[in-house]
């Protein structure tokens, strides 16, 4: 994958938390534990015990990051369908790259992942399969393989900042009219990311 393949990255969120977000960032786990920060959890917690890691090659805990995906259409979202009404997803700008200490990995952070620098991983993450529409496939393996990497992260430290928020994907009306209620970040319907 080239850098010019990611048109933005994306953060899924309740729409609830999008307030705080906007004026004060998308922390990592560890700050909202650590600050008692209040939010409304769209996560299983089966997914965030396994996330309790560290990571390879560094003294930070995978929680000590937020996380963004390459593409929002994947599985995560896919299990969030009944959240339709009252979920977004943020569109931030890709020039969060920017950030010092990013790191991205080549598959769903909780699984068995490589975790590299914007330099060293992505030239080795497949436009194709991180993009690609579906997951889907008659092989059992094939398919969870195909899952993981539709949920490839780009983990950035701490917090991504509200300068780099530009926008958000709602499912349908009841969602649009929620998050215009919280924010006047721009948003749009985009019917081709959720899933119903």
């Amino acid at each position: 994958m080239l850098i010019d393949d990611i048109k933005e990255l994306y953060h899924i969120t309740a729409i609830a938390n999008v307030a705080a977000i906007v004026k004060g960032g998308i922390f990592s786990h560890n700050i909202v534990q650590k600050d008692k920060i209040k939010a409304v959890r769209i996560d299983e917690q089966g997914v965030q015990d396994r996330r309790e890691k560290k990571i390879p090659g560094t003294e930070k805990m995978l929680h000590d990051y937020a996380n963004l995906y390459f593409d929002a259409h994947n599985p995560m979202l896919s299990k969030r369908r009944n959240l339709n009404d009252s979920i977004c997803v943020l569109r931030i700008e890709k020039t969060v790259f920017s950030v010092n200490g990013v790191i991205i990995t080549d598959k769903n952070a909780s699984r068995d992942c490589w975790f590299k620098t914007i330099k060293e991983g992505l030239p080795l993450l497949s436009k194709i399969e991180v993009l690609a529409p579906y997951w889907n496939d008659l092989d059992l393996i094939v398919r969870k393989r195909l899952a993981g990497i539709k949920c490839a992260e780009v983990l950035i430290p701490e917090a991504v900042s509200p300068k780099y928020i530009v926008g958000a994907f709602v499912a349908n009306t009841t969602a649009k009219a929620e998050f215009e209620k919280v924010s006047s970040l721009p948003v749009e319907i985009n019917t081709d990311i959720f899933f119903y």
